[in-house]
């Protein structure tokens, strides 16, 4: 009895050498993707370290920054009342002391809306530095999205 060779089902048929070609190609086309997609996900991941990194930066700076401009307003203030508090020493008459008083009130106010404007211009800037980063970091990745 001869065995037929032609059979589908038959072991003959099968050719082991595409299989393993077949199976090889699949295997490295799969290591060759998976390195790739490695490669931009730590790309991606050291891109939003130094934008981290640097945002703390500068809010820490423009911390700072806006830390040091409260302490001089304090100290201008405080040397002001301690001159006013010596100028009122030295008051002879109702009229120079409400004459004095009027001028306190005035330069203490003038300084005040000054103090304020440079607190707030400092914190504008700030706010400006610490999200400039991440909205750089948002926009790049923006664009590497490609529209369907």
């Amino acid at each position: 009895m001869a065995y037929k060779t032609d059979d589908i089902f038959s072991f003959a048929a099968f050719d082991t050498n595409r299989f393993s070609d077949s199976f090889r190609e699949i295997a490295e086309k799969g290591a060759t993707q998976s390195r790739e997609a490695f490669t931009k996900m730590k790309s991606a991941a050291e891109e939003a370290t130094k934008t981290v990194e640097t945002t703390m930066q500068t809010a820490q700076s423009g911390s700072v920054e806006l830390g040091l401009k409260a302490i001089e307003a304090l100290r201008t203030n405080a040397e002001m009342s301690l001159a006013h508090m010596e100028a009122l020493l030295g008051v002879k008459s109702v009229s120079e002391l409400i004459e004095l008083q009027t001028g306190f009130v005035r330069k203490q106010v003038e300084i005040t809306v000054e103090q304020a404007k440079a607190m707030q211009e400092a914190a504008r800037k700030l706010a400006e530095d610490v999200t400039k980063p991440g909205k750089e970091a948002a926009e790049k990745v923006m664009t590497t999205f490609k529209p369907a």
